[in-house]
């Protein structure tokens, strides 16, 4: 009887090869493993569910060609779905499934079924019940819109909406360190959780990703591994640039993306350089990346910052001056992340010590967090070293004044605040009684002229250049 089986198969094998390319059918057809002919029903086994309901979409017309060819008008097809490969202690475990002469296999019919193996040690759990690695703080309403990141959170929003539908599949998120990206793959799968529950979106790092391929291969469950990851929905997969120089890790993930890209699934990724920028990565998988939209996160401008301040401050219920949102804003532009863990520090301070939030608490808790704000040359530092060489008062350089002797010692304050420090000139001018950014431009032009016109003038600045540099070298 098996003898029989096989060629039954056989000889649809060689019907199919006549109407297909030979990459699909070394794709779909080779796996496949005739199980048993009975009467006129032929069983065929295939690896996993998503083969079955992949071949049901895509080829049921060919198969049921082949079949009527090979067994006449009543032939039938049947899948034997392998659901769990087993263990040398217990049996693989399979389905029986009737070819449907179209369509996949429906959503109620899936959740009867046993899950494979997976990374995730989860096993016989019901695929609606999978956890998504998703983090729930992570959302929208949290994740403040500015100029620096529109194009990206609008993306995102409509992904989420639609996901696997629209034109951004893949959608690669870029950006540095602490800009957001993680947190805007958490929202749009926290936010497709909420709106189609029942996809199975994923989320998982590449790191994870990476361990969980080694292990499969160490336990010899690669293919729990690629049939647990081809169950998903929704794919999202954390700093891709860790893929870089692991070439299995590459390829397995090259398949799980052809796979779910084929099938309607949305991918979503997260890097900290766009696709033409990321070394150590096959040519293959990179052109992938570009299929969809990349969208990049900047660092948050003044205006978000401030946006960012108030709702940190709002969600823990704190209630904080507004000149201590400017300074922080102002003080800390370098990503979300560390001006998180400054508000996050500031709270502290103010419980610990049982004080208000106040712009002295801010001061404090910035020299103690934010180092090249105010350790080596800080604005502050360069304000005293400047009063203290003219033989000024601090405040004098922040007032409203126009007396020649302070705009000049003011305009270099300006100049070293640009040369010395990562502020903004917008920062700076606000450090300078809230100037605005022109200002300061005007103070370095006008101190550049003057070094370039005026011997006197040019030592005195050489004198402060060794003053600073000493600190620095303390």
């Amino acid at each position: 009887m098996q003898n029989s089986c096989s060629q039954v198969w056989n000889y649809c094998l060689d019907v199919i090869k006549e109407q297909i390319p030979e990459q699909s059918f070394s794709t779909w057809f080779s796996p496949i493993t005739p199980m048993k002919l009975e009467g006129e029903v032929l069983t065929i086994q295939v690896p996993s569910q998503f083969f079955y309901e992949w071949l049901e979409e895509h080829y049921v017309n060919v198969l049921k060609h082949a079949i009527t060819q090979a067994l006449g008008p009543n032939g039938k097809l049947e899948y034997s779905v392998i659901v769990d490969t087993g263990s040398n202690l217990s049996a693989p475990y399979t389905v029986n499934l009737p070819n449907t002469n179209g369509g996949a296999v429906k959503q109620a019919d899936k959740r009867q079924m046993k899950d494979y193996k997976g990374p995730f040690q989860l096993s016989s759990v019901s695929q609606d019940f999978l956890d998504s690695q998703l983090c729930a703080k992570y959302n929208f309403d949290t994740f403040i819109e500015g100029d620096c990141n529109r194009l990206a959170r609008s993306a995102g929003h409509a992904v989420a909406k639609k996901p696997g539908v629209t034109s951004f599949n893949p959608l690669m998120v870029y950006g540095g360190v602490g800009l957001g990206k993680t947190h805007l793959a958490h929202a749009i799968g926290n936010e497709i959780k909420q709106n189609l529950p029942e996809k199975f979106v994923l989320y998982v790092s590449s790191e994870k990703f990476i361990n969980q391929f080694i292990s499969a291969v160490q336990n010899n469950e690669v293919q729990d591994f690629i049939n647990f990851y081809l169950q998903v929905d929704i794919l999202i997969i954390d700093d891709v640039q860790f893929f870089a120089g692991k070439e299995k890790t590459q390829e397995i993930f090259f398949h799980i993306f052809n796979h779910l890209h084929q099938s309607g699934k949305q991918i979503i990724m997260t890097s900290d350089c766009p696709p033409r920028d990321l070394k150590g990565l096959e040519e293959r998988l990179l052109s992938r990346f570009k299929w969809g939209l990349t969208a990049d996160l900047q660092q948050p401008d003044f205006e978000t910052r401030i946006a960012i301040i108030r709702t940190k401050m709002e969600a823990d219920g704190i209630d904080i001056p507004e000149d201590v949102v400017e300074y922080l804003a102002y003080s800390v532009d370098t990503n979300v992340r560390e001006l998180e863990g400054v508000m996050i520090s500031l709270i502290a301070q103010s419980s610990l010590n049982r004080k208000e939030v106040d712009l002295e608490l801010a001061k404090q808790t910035l020299q103690n967090i934010v180092h090249d704000i105010e350790t080596e040359v800080g604005i502050d530092y360069i304000q005293k070293t400047v009063s203290e060489y003219y033989k000024l008062n601090t405040e004098e350089l922040k007032a409203k004044t126009r007396k020649k002797e302070i705009v000049i010692a003011r305009q270099i304050a300006m100049y070293f605040s640009k040369e010395y420090t990562n502020h903004s000139l917008k920062s700076i001018g606000y450090h300078f009684g809230g100037r605005d950014h022109s200002t300061v431009i005007h103070a370095v032009q006008s101190v550049n002229d003057m070094i370039d016109t005026n011997t006197n003038f040019r030592n005195s600045i050489e004198d402060l250049k060794r003053k600073l540099k000493m600190r620095v070298a303390v």
